[in-house]
């Protein structure tokens, strides 16, 4: 396939806004200035990026309780999204959700959870509004491999498939529900089959792959917007931290569930290290300008830290505004 230079430097740059933005969080959450359960998206940057770039502006996507890189993929201020972590009233939630409850309506980012498959029946509803109201607009159901255990992503599927809705199942399997690995979860690791049976086509990649993230996407926005039904993707994937935090730390002990030599291979597959090379063995890229864009989200990343921080807490006698849409 042709991209244009412009096209693949978004591309990039976009995974290393979400990478630096993610990495920026981690001395904050180990001195206690972040208060509320952050889970990084460090290693996954591919997935929320290739998707999102087949996205427009008035698409829809849901995610989960890892969910800054769908948020930023997406549209998502950053300076918002760090100061809804830091709970002020600038957050993109005003404050009231943290990290796990990220929204932007107006950029299609509908809100995201940590309940496990929480949001997938809501994209649902959302897929079959598009439909009644004859829109144009593709829903992206973001979940992890730990949702595939969840009986309402089979009713989802279900549905979706009767009445033909333009949603995207798409899963990112990164090897761990919380701290259980896939083989004590799952007889066999092929998830991506669990659409199979309901006629919905599916699909599985390589999830540290932007370019194979980006074209299975693209097919299955074709697919959506002809009025074919639903589609599902898994992406195979790595976190490169904890479940939740820096590191796998249970219960305080330090105790990693994860062999050095495993996430040192995963380390060999960082998405962003590889589509980096990629782009500079081709030329579309040279060192300075890995450089300058590094440099350049480096200090976006500082700005929305220095928001974050000028920014006022919520009124305590307004906690409960905004928690619910008032009639």
């Amino acid at each position: 396939m042709n991209y244009s230079k412009a096209f693949l430097l978004k591309l990039y740059t976009m995974m290393v806004r979400i990478r630096i933005c993610e990495e920026s969080l981690v001395e904050p959450i180990l001195k206690g200035e972040v208060h509320c359960p952050c889970h990084l998206y460090s290693g996954e940057e591919a997935i929320a990026t290739g998707v999102c770039a087949n996205l427009t502006a008035d698409d829809y996507v849901f995610g989960t309780h890892r969910s800054h890189g769908h948020y930023l993929a997406k549209g998502g201020e950053m300076q918002e999204l760090i100061a809804e972590i830091y709970g002020k009233e600038t957050g993109c939630s005003k404050g009231r959700g943290g990290s796990m409850h990220v929204i932007d309506p107006e950029k299609g980012i509908f809100g995201a959870a940590p309940i496990v498959a929480g949001t997938i029946s809501l994209a649902v509803g959302t897929a079959l509004a598009s439909k009644i109201r004859k829109e144009k607009r593709i829903t992206v159901s973001f979940f992890g491999d730990g949702a595939a255990g969840e009986g309402v992503l089979y009713e989802s599927l279900n549905f979706a498939a009767l009445k033909k809705l333009p949603i995207i199942f798409a899963c990112e399997n990164n090897l761990y529900s919380t701290h259980m690995p896939i083989s004590e979860c799952r007889p066999k690791n092929n998830i991506f089959e669990v659409g199979i049976p309901f006629g919905v086509p599916s699909f599985k990649v390589d999830g540290n792959d932007v370019l194979k993230v980006y074209e299975t996407a693209k097919k299955s926005v074709k697919i959506c917007k002809s009025g074919e039904g639903p589609t599902f993707i898994e992406f195979a994937t790595y976190r490169l931290r904890g479940h939740v935090g820096p590191d796998d730390n249970i219960q305080g002990t330090h105790t990693d569930i994860r062999s050095k030599e495993e996430i040192a291979k995963w380390r060999k597959k960082d998405p962003i290290l590889n589509f980096e090379n990629f782009l500079l063995k081709n030329r579309i890229l040279q060192k300075d300008d890995v450089i300058k864009i590094k440099k350049e989200v480096e200090k976006e990343v500082e700005n929305a830290y220095i928001f974050a921080k000028r920014s006022s807490y919520p009124k305590e006698s307004e906690l409960t505004k905004y928690v619910f849409k008032e009639s």
